[in-house]
């Protein structure tokens, strides 16, 4: 049987229909705007971001390539700081870090939160503003809070007991007062991967409610005077498309500042809401409104404070994959195509999971089209795979690729421009890719890909 055709009747009428590879799409050729960078076209053909032809960019820069569109990238960040005017938002910088995004982060107006010394590091060797920075994790080293404190970062959140006696030993020693926040684990179920899921009380992440231990965190802080306790920070999970996680987090943590303020007589003026809103990945999917998601977090937020008594805190927000996700894509070449009767072909390009793992991880989602050139070939039920010695390297499940497709075609992921990269490794060898960023016709490198001397520096 041709790899052109598989038809019904074969093993997929077997499949339970959660199983079933999705239906394929009226128009192979088309750019959903709802899932590919702000500033995608089809032109003479060819996929274009920020005004720049696939093709050039693949010539100058090889493939596997992230590219990122500067646009859509800011404009997001202008969404965020609009629908949140008179609140915080710190762009979660584990989605995707680098200097010149921390520029744009930096002139557009928004905060940021670090989960590490080095994110800290990169944030701080182009001027960012300490005091829009929070630092984040589970396990702060002695070394990354020194270097906080030593910063003068705006807030560090807490997360264990351990870190709330290091962190007062520390800031004793260097003479500092910072301004702290208490990671709460709420109970809320997220409806998400439970590998992205981080408000149940049985994983790593903060101190839960239920239990009384995020009560006992605050009896701790307020116990140290070099510590300045003002607020709590919650973060349900990633990929989130259901509001109703946050509205219920938000009431549970309205509810520990009413108890707060009865036990020791203080109201917190900060309230840290976090991240995790979801984007759309493929045909269906459904993402958040940002207004609308300002407008109900502010309105719980006020109510049950209003309802108690308190004064309503200054909120903060924490996105980064609904920043940088939907900006960047990732172009590959396609290098063989293998028929797999009564099944599907597979299409394997040059990079896979040592540039984007999040498939093979927890079973991610893509949308990929032939990016170099239109065809009017009928839909072939394909699996994009990477190179790697796994047959869990998939970039793409399930998805429909012209029957034509031939080596040398350039294919587009979209929504690559969260976690991908952050994620990236050296498996097998493979150098991690360049990040081009795109804007007005242009492109420029802002992050260089690795060649083989980078791999082989550093082995004695």
């Amino acid at each position: 049987m041709s790899r052109f055709a598989h038809p019904a009747g074969d093993r997929h009428a077997e499949m339970l229909p959660h199983e079933r590879p999705p239906q394929a799409p009226a128009d192979l050729n088309r750019i959903n705007p709802a899932i590919w960078p702000r500033t995608s076209a089809r032109t003479d053909g060819a996929l274009t971001v920020g005004g720049v032809d696939v093709r050039d960019l693949a010539r100058e820069h090889g493939t596997p390539l992230y590219v990122l569109d500067e646009d859509d990238v800011r404009s997001r960040m202008r969404d965020y700081a609009t629908a949140f005017a008179d609140s915080d938002v710190h762009y979660a910088g584990k989605a995707f870090l680098c200097k010149e995004i921390v520029r744009w982060l930096r002139e557009e107006g928004l905060g940021l939160d670090v989960a590490s010394g080095g994110e800290l590091a990169v944030a701080l060797s182009v001027g960012f503003p300490p005091e829009r920075i929070t630092l984040h994790g589970n396990n702060k080293s002695a070394a990354e809070l020194t270097r906080a404190l030593e910063a003068g970062v705006g807030h560090i959140v807490v997360d264990s007991y351990d870190e709330i006696a290091r962190l007062g030993h520390l800031a004793e020693r260097h003479g500092k007062r910072p301004k702290v926040m208490i990671r709460v684990t709420t109970g809320v179920e997220a409806h998400t991967h439970e590998f992205i899921a981080t408000a149940h009380d049985d994983q790593k992440f903060g101190l839960s409610l239920n239990t009384g231990a995020a009560a006992e965190a605050v009896r701790r802080i307020l116990a140290l005077p070099q510590l300045e306790l003002v607020g709590l920070h919650s973060h349900i999970g990633s990929q989130i498309v259901d509001t109703a996680g946050f509205e219920v987090a938000a009431r549970r943590l309205a509810s520990l500042l009413v108890e707060i303020k009865e036990e020791h007589g203080i109201p917190l003026p900060e309230l840290d809401l976090g991240g995790g809103y979801g984007i759309a990945y493929v045909e269906g999917d459904e993402a958040p409104d940002i207004k609308e998601l300002a407008d109900g977090l502010r309105e719980i937020v006020t109510k049950v404070c209003v309802d108690a008594g308190l004064a309503v805190p200054r909120l903060t927000v924490e996105p980064g994959r609904t920043i940088v996700g939907p900006g960047g894509i990732t172009l590959y070449e396609v290098g063989t195509v293998k028929d797999v009767e009564g099944l599907r072909s597979y299409v394997s390009v040059d990079g896979g999971m040592s540039d984007n793992v999040r498939t093979a991880l927890y079973g991610a989602e893509y949308t990929a089209v032939l990016a170099s050139r239109e065809s009017r070939a009928e839909p072939m039920l394909s699996r994009l795979v990477g190179k790697h010695c796994e047959s869990g390297d998939i970039l793409v499940r399930d998805c429909h690729l012209p029957a034509d497709l031939v080596p040398g075609d350039l294919i587009a992921v979209a929504a690559t421009g969260a976690y991908c990269r952050s994620l990236a490794s050296n498996y097998n060898y493979l150098p991690k890719p360049a990040v081009v960023a795109v804007t007005g016709g242009t492109a420029r490198v802002i992050v260089q890909g690795e060649t083989e001397d980078d791999l082989l520096r550093g082995q004695l």
